[in-house]
Order: structure tokens, then sequence, then C-alpha cells
């Protein structure tokens, strides 16, 4: 089942399962999601949670016992409830449940609000702890943009462009998507950065964290078309695609993958957030169409 959103200028799907927004068109029925290809990638828009990326050995230590978890967390595989919906937005929750205590042993409410905007979207995710003890998290998304947009635009046709002058490093993946403990390389510098799939194939990820910026745009260098996510309240920011593939991930962070010489203790991962019981957590982040 999917749940269609509408406004005057644009037309919006979301899905119950993963609870993801997994279609966007405007009004001239240009889709700015991409829509999933096992040949390169059948994902469109998963949430990450309660981790972001790897853990290290496929494991991580809570309160002194180890428990397994894969890749960006279980959330993407879950059935959301729809719990509130107009013409405009749709709100769906997922509860712990006892798969998800096996791996992460918390109750936890995780809410997610989808709407559409005049030219765009939000997603705001809301976390909330009804449990008597701490619950650490971390979460963030893994939005695909399709890139190029239009027939005859090449990839390499699109920059990623930020709101301030950045100088910063791309932090370095291991083969087995931990995080290199002191890796880093030059990449952005000036606030832009060249797209093309040669970076891809040999970093595999785009991962900034401490910027100044909190919004990048991914535009066609001449048009000036795409889409601009503005992140603010999410400590990093990551792009990812495969090479060939004709899209790219935009995917703002609270939380990242393993170091390699990281402790393995949940409480311990970087930007990891903490809940007391009762406490809550909302983020937003915003994608906003540019000269559709």
């Amino acid at each position: 089942m999917s749940i269609t959103l509408s406004t005057p200028s644009l037309t919006a799907s979301v899905r119950p399962l993963g609870g993801e927004l997994v279609s966007l068109q405007d009004s001239a029925g240009t889709e700015y999601i991409w829509q999933g290809d096992p040949a390169f990638w059948s994902g469109r828009n998963p949430i990450l949670f309660p981790i972001v990326g790897s853990l290290k050995d496929g494991r991580v230590d809570i309160n002194g016992q180890s428990f397994e978890m894969g890749r960006h967390g279980f959330a993407r595989q879950s059935t959301f409830t729809l719990t509130d919906r107009a013409p405009d937005f749709a709100v769906l929750e997922l509860r712990e449940s006892p798969e998800s205590l096996a791996r992460y042993p918390f109750p936890f409410v995780l809410q997610v609000r989808h709407q559409l905007l005049a030219n765009g979207f939000s997603t705001t995710f809301a976390v909330e702890n009804p449990g008597p003890a701490p619950l650490p998290f971390c979460i963030g998304a893994h939005t695909a943009i399709r890139c190029p947009l239009l027939g005859g635009e090449r990839f390499e046709d699109y920059e990623l462009v930020f709101d301030q002058p950045e100088d910063a490093d791309t932090l370095l993946l291991t083969p087995q998507g931990l995080l290199r403990g002191g890796g880093r390389e030059p990449m952005l510098r000036g606030g832009k950065v060249t797209l093309d799939y040669e970076t891809f194939r040999r970093l595999d990820t785009l991962i900034f964290q401490g910027l100044r910026s909190q919004r990048v745009s991914l535009l066609h260098k001449e048009t000036g078309r795409g889409v601009s996510l503005d992140f603010r309240g999410f400590p990093m920011i990551a792009f990812w695609t495969k090479p060939g593939a004709p899209f790219l991930c935009m995917e703002p962070w609270h939380g990242c993958a393993a170091y390699t010489g990281e402790t393995g203790r949940f409480q311990d991962k970087p930007h990891a957030l903490t809940l007391a019981p009762g406490e809550w957590k909302e983020l937003t982040y915003t994608f906003t169409l540019l000269n559709a």
C-alpha cells in the first residue's frame, strides 16, 4: 500500500514499509526521487535508525552486552503505522517489537512526518524515549535524487554547491564500510564539488562534518535546475552513488559508521544522541526544487 500526497504543484508517494517518501513529481511529471533498480541499487529513500552506517564486526556494545545489527539499522526494513494524514502530509510511526528488541534492547517511538511544501518537501524525525532507561540512537536520511534529471544530460553536468565557502576534507571508509581513524582527503574547496563517477569509484562515499553550511544544492551547471537540501541540525552530510548509476544520495546524518579504533560502545559513537526517560528529539530536513 502506498499513500498519495498532493498539492496543486506536486505529487508524492509515501510507503509504510520503511516509512519512506518514495516519489516526488512536479506538475510537468518530472520525477525527482530515484525509483530503484537492482542493477545499481534497489533503495530509494531509506530512513537510517537506530544506527547510521556499519558497525565494527557488525556488533555494538549496549550496557556491556553485544548486539548484532545490519548497516543503517532496521527501520528501513520495518513496517510503519500511519497515524495521521491530510492531502499534503502523512505521519508514520514505528515502535519496538520483539524483533527490534533482540537487536536494540530499548522501547522507543520513531515518528516520521513527510510534508509537501510549495516547491518541495520536508521530512521530520521525532524520537521519543518511553522507557525507564536512557535511549541512545543515531538517525539519518539517504534520499536518492535522480541525477541527471532530464534526457540528454550527464551525471558530470551536475555539481554540489554549498551555501557557505568551505575548506573541508572528506572522511575515508575502509572496504568494510568503517571510518578510518585520521583518514581524510581534500575534497571541498571553495564550496563546490563537481561530480564524476571516478570519485565515487575510488572513495565510495563523500562524508563531511563540521561544515559552516546548512544548505547544499545539486545543480545542473548550465541550467541551474536541481534540488536544494537544508540539513541544519545534522552535524554530518554525505553523498553516495554507484558508478554509472543515474542518482545521487544526499544524506544528512546524526551519527556515522563505526571508526576502526572505536570502543564499540553505543554511547561512544560520534554524534550519537541520548534521550532521558520521557525526553524526545525532533530533526527536520527539507528539499526544495530549483528552476523546475
